[in-house]
């Protein structure tokens, strides 16, 4: 084993050492090798985070012997790419809006499957971000709740560039504040279990605030070569 393996596996599992046993640790692979992919397997690593769907499915296909992978997407999803994303991602964290998930429905049920996935939503005005206001998911939640071949685990959230610790930490506290809101109203298939939160800069602040499923690029694989 190399030694850019070795601390690959060393960084892996330190980080692995502090999560809480609710934590699922996602290693956001875009850009990276499938080599570098099997190093990070290796290290124990199940869960990959991919956010084009061109580069993905090649990967997939190079790597399709690891049987055990769970594939998340976590980038923008785009109406012509949505049947690929979900016939080829087991959960799709960036559900983005009411006309995606009601596509995704229709999929679904012609693909007969059911993918997880986690509704994305913006606490804080970002135009750099997608995602419902908490006001207009508040009104979509009757017609998702219809979705009923998604299974929908819970909510994603990506704090704005440019807060400190104390706007960051207070971001996440509302969107698990938000989820706690809509787990106790009476719905049938909008289940709260999960809080996709937190990357490589805030992910201790996101745990603290309650995530369950964390996604970590940079802190893995280290900086990103264009």
């Amino acid at each position: 084993m190399t030694d850019l393996e070795n601390s690959m596996a060393d960084r892996i599992d330190r980080i692995r050492s502090t999560l809480p046993d609710r934590v699922r640790l996602i290693a956001v692979s875009k850009t990276v090798s499938s080599d570098r992919i099997r190093e990070a397997y290796a290290a124990g690593i199940r869960d990959f985070g991919e956010s084009r769907i061109p580069e993905s499915l090649h990967k997939q296909e190079e790597l399709k012997d690891l049987t055990d992978i769970t594939w998340h997407f976590i980038g923008h999803l785009q109406s012509n790419k949505a049947k690929k994303a979900i016939a080829s991602f087991g959960w799709i964290h960036s559900v983005d809006s009411l006309k995606l998930a009601q596509q995704l429905n229709e999929l679904a049920q012609s693909l007969e499957t059911k993918p997880k996935i986690c509704l994305q939503v913006k606490i804080a005005p970002d135009p750099q971000k997608f995602g419902w206001s908490v006001p207009e998911l508040l009104h979509d939640l009757p017609i998702l709740d219809r979705c009923d071949r998604l299974d929908i685990q819970g909510l994603m959230s990506i704090a704005p560039l440019g807060l400190n610790s104390e706007e960051t930490y207070e971001l996440f506290r509302q969107t698990a504040e938000l989820a706690d809101k809509i787990k106790q109203q009476d719905w049938s298939n909008l289940q709260m279990r999960h809080l996709s939160m937190g990357m490589s800069a805030d992910y201790p602040l996101a745990i603290q605030a309650g995530a369950t499923l964390i996604r970590l690029g940079t802190t893995l694989f280290g900086q990103r070569h264009p």
